[in-house]
């Protein structure tokens, strides 16, 4: 894995970065372990006037990615998760789980988009679920668009000198930005 990330640091100073940034961001959202902030830090640092494009590419690419995530859940569990599961037994529970999650979809796209979770777990989830392709790919604009521009926004504000509170509480700022969010939902729910 160490050798993945430092292969991920060095290709930010390669010439064809962008196009390595877009293929991180895209595989990343449904296979790829290492997220492409990775790469993006970096990247803005050395030029923090295409912060913007960069996580715009950033952006782009990880929704699309995010896409085939949504066909690998929708297709492998029909053709595979589905029949194991009914053999077992299990399909009615899955069945629950299913509209549980396709009720909560947006917010599991949305926290799973800014925060540390795995992104591709949820795009996979999200297909294998059945939840509507337009409010999965318009809530993951929302989510990685967020969390791309926040991360760009910063280092191209700041500079280096953010490098470290990114690095190390980003992911937890981000966290805790989602809970006060679903918080603020739930407050004005009940007034």
């Amino acid at each position: 894995m160490r050798k993945l990330y430092d292969w991920c640091l060095r290709m930010a100073d390669h010439r064809h970065a962008l196009l390595v940034l877009a293929i991180i961001s895209f595989v990343e959202s449904s296979v790829f372990p290492i997220p492409p902030d990775v790469l993006m830090i970096p990247m803005i640092l050395a030029n923090r006037r295409r912060a913007w494009l960069i996580a715009g590419v950033a952006t782009v690419s990880s929704v699309l990615g995010g896409m085939l995530g949504y066909a690998i859940g929708a297709f492998a569990y029909d053709s595979i998760g589905q029949p194991i599961l009914a053999s077992m037994g299990k399909a009615a529970a899955m069945e629950e789980f299913n509209q549980t999650f396709v009720d909560a979809g947006f917010w599991a796209v949305l926290g799973a988009g800014i925060t540390p979770f795995p992104y591709k777990v949820i795009t996979i989830m999200s297909g294998w679920t059945g939840m509507p392709l337009v409010t999965f790919t318009v809530t993951s604009i929302v989510a990685r668009g967020l969390r791309f521009f926040i991360l760009a926004g910063l280092l191209w504000k700041f500079g280096p000198p953010i490098r470290t509170f990114i690095e190390k509480r980003l992911g937890l700022m981000f966290t805790l930005f989602f809970i006060a969010l679903i918080g603020g939902f739930a407050v004005l729910k009940f007034l």
